[in-house]
């Protein structure tokens, strides 16, 4: 990546061999946009956790023309941990456990960072212009701080959407009511829609009606 990397550590000493792999996943991200004008990373083990089993909060921060995009990456690592260890566990073993648990942190933080890059680089090309054949749903929920919010679709199920995922710049002016076609992904915290465009009312279909009311 041409431009400078910006890597802080918290509530943990600062690694070489972290700085590395972040580095070397930060190079990546110019497959997806060549127009990056910054990137910071924070490497974070929450208090709570210094004691018990590490679990790395990793949060990505890219400046592209126009906006930031906000990655923050909270794994759910308890589970790794204990199936790295072994009953009775050495210190040499403990440390490389440590590690591989960090760099695949890092790796699958990066990696939500590529998709967020690679939606936000289409929709800046127009390249989704048309919505046949997308599913359907209704905003049903909106956040206070107006960053995200969730839509139902025709199934019924509620779907996570991040205010930088709804084409046209349509975000500040979406209505809980309002009818969308959407993409979906399998988010860092389940279904999340990584595209949505707003619908005029009639494109809506009779579907979108019976999903609104689902649940009553």
């Amino acid at each position: 990546m041409n431009v400078p990397i910006q890597i802080t550590f918290r509530n943990m000493e600062p690694s070489a061999l972290a700085e590395q792999w972040i580095r070397e996943q930060a190079d990546t991200l110019e497959e997806f946009y060549k127009r990056i004008m910054g990137c910071r990373v924070a490497v974070e083990i929450p208090h709570r956790h210094r004691t018990k089993g590490n679990q790395y909060h990793i949060r990505i921060r890219l400046t592209v023309p126009g906006r930031e995009l906000v990655v923050k990456w909270d794994p759910k690592l308890a589970k790794q941990v204990r199936q790295l260890r072994e009953t009775e566990i050495t210190k040499k073993s403990d440390l490389g456990a440590t590690h591989k648990i960090l760099q695949q942190a890092i790796n699958d933080a990066f990696k939500v960072a590529g998709r967020r890059l690679e939606d936000y680089a289409r929709r800046q090309r127009g390249d989704v212009k048309t919505h046949e054949g997308m599913p359907r749903g209704v905003v049903s929920r909106l956040a206070e701080d107006r960053s995200h919010g969730f839509l139902t679709a025709e199934d019924g199920r509620e779907i996570y959407f991040h205010k930088d995922s709804v084409l046209n710049r349509a975000y500040g002016r979406l209505k809980v009511g309002a009818n969308v076609a959407f993409a979906e992904e399998q988010g860092d915290k389940g279904p999340q829609a990584s595209t949505v465009r707003v619908l005029r009312k009639h494109a809506a279909g009779g579907a979108l009606a019976q999903a609104a009311t689902l649940g009553k």
